[in-house]
């Protein structure tokens, strides 16, 4: 099987040719590192796959299960239509007034709406359905609860995209004792099998997990 294996100029060049960083989003990290956020947002590069897609489908409703600093909202959010909106969800009340207050410096207030609470009791109670995209980077054992509880608000055509589920380049380890390790097996074999979607796993960054809704 050939493959081209991504070396660290290969990276590089991917970063430096296609991120859609901005200098914003740039000082974002900055700022949340030094409020003790954990440093894992998603990568310059995941960004421009994210806003690829949202402009693909010609996203107006996008779901995020997991904030965090408001990264990946942000990011998201640059790349919508006038009078869209994009709801997420983050289980942290302290990192929830943190994404409001940098959701009002980029001045998007009007798109991204920032709900409090775990996001299994939050999906159930959530009406802007359908959505166009659903975004999933929250606990990795939560990701199949989210799944299930996410797939009913997209849209037929509509995209599930999740994050970290290479697993840090252990979801291939049938061995493993991990539990964190073993709930992304779980998601991917879940995104795979589900007979609503037509899924793939694009080896991005720590891996993304794309599937679109056929029915």
């Amino acid at each position: 099987m050939k493959y081209t294996p991504l070396t660290e100029p290969l990276h590089d060049y991917i970063c430096t040719t296609f991120s859609a960083e901005n200098d914003f989003l740039r000082q974002l990290k900055r700022e949340s590192d030094a409020a003790g956020f954990p440093a894992i947002h998603i990568a310059p590069e995941q960004v421009a796959l994210l806003q690829v897609l949202l402009r693909a489908v010609g996203a107006k409703r996008v779901l995020e299960i997991g904030a965090l600093a408001g990264y990946s909202a942000i990011a998201m959010a640059r790349a919508l239509p006038d009078g869209a909106r994009l709801l997420t969800l983050e289980r942290n009340p302290a990192h929830a007034e943190f994404v409001r207050r940098k959701v009002q410096e980029s001045a998007l207030e009007n798109i991204i709406e920032v709900r409090v609470g775990d996001a299994k009791q939050l999906l159930r109670t959530v009406d802007e359905a359908p959505f166009d995209i659903v975004f999933i980077d929250a606990d990795k054992a939560g990701y199949s609860a989210y799944l299930d509880l996410a797939l009913p608000l997209l849209r037929v055509g509509g995209i599930i995209c999740a994050d970290n589920t290479l697993a840090w380049g252990n979801i291939a380890d049938t061995g493993t004792s991990d539990a964190t390790v073993q709930a992304l097996q779980r998601f991917n074999h879940a995104m795979s099998a589900h007979p609503q979607l037509q899924s793939c796993l694009i080896p991005i960054a720590e891996g993304m997990t794309l599937g679109v809704k056929l029915s």
